[in-house]
């Protein structure tokens, strides 16, 4: 099928619409340039960016005397895009504001497609992704092997949380223990928690204390309530913000930064919480299976597609019980809803 041919008024409306996005780049390069320039601007401290706001962002202070104060501030030209989570240089003004000048290297980043398929980062510097599920429903292991894949593909080390755990009994009991034993054997971190009766939440506590973390999971298991335990005083904010932009574009990525009063950091928003398998190869696909690591480059064949080629090294371990059935199968699903665009 021949791509259709754009009319002339087409044409110059795209222009135009691009000419006019990089006259208001300019304008606010020019505007923070011309404040670095002033004598208005204090000296050069470090921050943390807890919000976005447009063309400019929240910035943390996190040396004295900005420790814990936020400042509305410019971007300096040339510093890229910058999410929650960034650590910056920035400098104050001397009313209100300030400028970012610099930014650090990201340790980790989070990123999702935009409505247009590209990937931008919505979050940056995350030490854990904590993947919810509940206890019941019991959570399909398929669903739970898409979001460690997706965690190990970008490199933030996963830990599963099994919530709801005041809703286990001797008809469920059996089928959670098999499910949760395959990823202990994995040596991934399983917690236990209950919203309800409060069962495990002094363990997350301490495990989430001296970390900045992002809570993913299928609607229904709990996030809202955990959110809203973890952070006292604006579960409702938080719940109001998801249902507003479930309702609207599916896009939005906007994050904020939240610290918890137990210690710790929780950067949330729906564009993080439907985190999933976004753009993702083959390849990576089969390093997200990290106990298929050891055997990767094994094959007889360089181009051996792990299905049912002889000398394939994955076969080969599966059976011999290196690898288990069920996390096989699920790489053969991904693999194939990678194939037919529909990883998550």
């Amino acid at each position: 099928m021949s791509k259709r041919k754009l009319t002339k008024q087409q044409t110059w409306r795209i222009e135009k619409i691009q000419q006019e996005r990089i006259e208001r780049t300019k304008k606010r390069s020019n505007k923070a340039e011309e404040l670095l320039q002033s004598s208005d601007l204090g000296p050069e401290t470090q921050g943390i960016v807890i919000s976005h706001f447009g063309t400019q962002v929240e910035v943390e202070g996190t040396q004295p005397p900005f420790v814990g104060v936020s400042t509305r501030c410019n971007l300096r030209a040339n510093l890229g895009q910058l999410v929650t989570g960034d650590k910056v240089i920035w400098r104050p003004k001397q009313q209100a504001g300030g400028v970012v000048v610099a930014t650090t290297d990201r340790q980790t980043s989070l990123s999702r497609p935009d409505m247009h398929g590209r990937l931008k980062p919505v979050a940056a510097n995350i030490d854990h992704i904590v993947i919810v599920i509940a206890a019941e429903p019991v959570a399909h292991a398929n669903l739970i092997d898409r979001y460690l894949v997706a965690a190990e593909t970008v490199g933030i080390p996963p830990v599963i949380l099994l919530n709801k755990c005041d809703l286990i009994n001797d008809s469920n009991r059996e089928q959670l223990n098999a499910l949760l034993e395959t990823y202990e054997q994995l040596d991934y971190r399983i917690i236990r928690t209950s919203t309800k009766d409060q069962a495990g939440m002094e363990s997350l506590f301490q495990f989430l204390g001296d970390k900045t973390s992002v809570f993913v999971g299928q609607s229904g298991v709990g996030k809202s309530s955990l959110i809203g335990t973890l952070l006292p005083g604006i579960e409702i904010s938080v719940g109001e913000l998801s249902q507003k932009r479930k309702k609207g574009t599916h896009t939005t990525t906007t994050a904020r930064l939240f610290h918890m009063p137990k210690g710790g950091d929780l950067i949330d928003s729906p564009g993080i919480r439907e985190f999933g398998l976004w753009h993702i190869s083959e390849d990576e696909l089969l390093n997200g299976f990290i106990e298929f690591r050891p055997h990767i480059g094994y094959c007889r064949f360089r181009d051996c597609a792990h299905e049912k080629e002889p000398g394939c090294a994955i076969l080969e371990a599966l059976e011999k019980g290196e690898i288990s059935e069920h996390r096989f199968q699920s790489y053969l699903r991904i693999k194939q809803s990678i194939r037919e665009n529909q990883a998550f």
